[in-house]
């Protein structure tokens, strides 16, 4: 992705701004643009990188990154792992396939926050669950991210190389 036209396109957006603020305003946009560029290319960046993060909890365990070659941002999309699906045993959970369905079932009581509690409905809605289901769901996938990020990570080949953060 290409961030140059975006950054040229807000400093079109500040120079036709101080077109209507006389001789002044034009030199001030002027002087400002050149040391704006970099200010503005991190900004978009970081909205970027937060954007990433929110696709990212939308699809656990799924994953989108950004990453940095150079000056242009790219994302790389990595799906959830296939899993085969489990027979359905007549149980309302659907569980995830990696904990056993006809193995013993726990209650428990949680209690969430009215908006957070609107916001599973929905959600479990969309995907044609019972909240309950989601969030088996939900859990499911976080435990099994929880373990895949403290596993040690995989000694990778000759000459590849894997950079993450920021340079300022």
């Amino acid at each position: 992705m290409n961030l140059t036209t975006y950054v040229n396109n807000l400093g079109r957006e500040f120079a036709t701004l101080a077109e209507s603020g006389g001789d002044e305003a034009r030199a001030l946009v002027e002087r400002l643009t050149g040391p704006l560029e970099s200010a503005i290319r991190m900004t978009l960046l970081e909205a970027l990188a937060a954007a990433a993060d929110e696709i990212t909890r939308d699809l656990a365990p799924g994953s989108v990154e950004l990453r940095l070659r150079g000056r242009d941002p790219s994302f790389v999309v990595a799906a959830a792992p296939a899993e085969p699906q489990a027979p359905r045993t007549g149980d309302t959970t659907d569980a995830e396939p990696a904990f056993a369905e006809d193995g013993p079932v726990a209650r428990i009581n949680v209690r969430l926050p009215e908006q957070l509690k609107a916001a599973v409905e929905e959600a479990a809605a969309r995907e044609g669950r019972s909240v309950n289901a989601w969030l088996v769901r939900a859990a499911a996938a976080g435990v099994q991210r929880a373990d895949r990020d403290q596993a040690p990570p995989a000694a990778t080949r000759r000459g590849q190389q894997h950079f993450t953060g920021w340079v300022s």
